[in-house]
């Protein structure tokens, strides 16, 4: 099983295409859910201060130890959640990121990535994560089911200024059954 690390391509691609419309999508994927889903929210389950992953540290290239500006969010469509996210900013360099993204609440991070003219987004990168990852259980929870073998995710750093956010995207087993 390819758990390994985080490639630049999606491979081996998952076996149902619709999963990998989903983890390829270049646009915001709150956008697609809003467009293929009759209603659509953002929960907030957890914003603060906290250490990033070991994975996530090296992405920005941030000493393990340091801590960074830590979200967790679930998108829901339906009332089913979708998609679980992960992001973090380093808290150095200092900048006005750190207020945005601290006053979203549960408002949508892509309608301020998207919108901005200033980000720049970076490669995205895919990974499958399964129970070894402490990613997987964490949105497997928020699934609610507590069954799925592995999970797909993908991640990509967006830039403004000096700073980087990373967005992390756990793609849940529901995912599919949303149309474009």
């Amino acid at each position: 099983m390819a758990t390994a690390r985080w490639r630049s391509r999606l491979f081996p691609a998952p076996a149902d295409r619709r999963l990998a419309s989903w983890l390829t999508e270049p646009g915001s994927l709150t956008a697609r859910c809003q467009a293929a889903s009759g209603h659509f929210r953002i929960r907030l389950l957890s914003q603060g201060s906290g250490r990033p992953l070991p994975d996530e540290a090296a992405a920005v290239g941030m000493q393990r130890r340091q801590r960074a500006w830590v979200r967790e969010v679930l998108l829901e469509c339906d009332g089913v959640p979708v998609i679980y996210a992960h992001t973090i900013l380093p808290r150095a360099p200092r900048g006005r990121l750190a207020g945005w993204l601290a006053g979203l609440g549960s408002r949508s991070l892509g309608s301020l990535l998207f919108a901005h003219p200033g980000f720049a987004r970076g490669a995205i990168e895919f990974r499958r994560l399964d129970r070894r990852h402490p990613l997987y259980g964490r949105a497997d929870r928020c699934a609610g089911k507590g069954d799925a073998i592995q999970l797909w995710a993908r991640r990509s750093a967006h830039r403004l200024g000096g700073q980087t956010v990373l967005v992390t995207e756990v793609f849940l087993p529901w995912i599919v059954r949303l149309e474009r």
